[in-house]
């Protein structure tokens, strides 16, 4: 995405708030790139930028029993899930 759509996805703020590649019309041969940026989309980049670095998001998550009875009701099952203890 970064080396082909730059010039569309990529503005002066930084990444268009949305893009859709299969709306492609005479005006919009390369797709339909927004021309809005929404700062509300930085948010979720930065807990993925801290996730991926030191896995933060994932070991909170893991911890919170709501979210692995969650996971469990709706039928996930195996991976970490399954190495979690089953708690009240």
């Amino acid at each position: 995405m970064w080396n082909t759509y730059y010039q569309d996805l990529v503005g002066e703020y930084g990444f268009k708030d949305a893009f859709n590649l299969t709306y492609v019309t005479d005006k919009t041969p390369q797709g339909w790139f927004d021309v809005d940026y929404l700062g509300i989309d930085q948010g979720p980049i930065l807990l993925m930028i801290a996730n991926h670095q030191s896995g933060i998001i994932w070991n909170v998550m893991k911890k919170n029993p709501y979210i692995v009875a969650g996971l469990k009701k709706a039928g996930f099952a195996g991976g970490w899930l399954g190495k979690v203890k089953n708690e009240k």
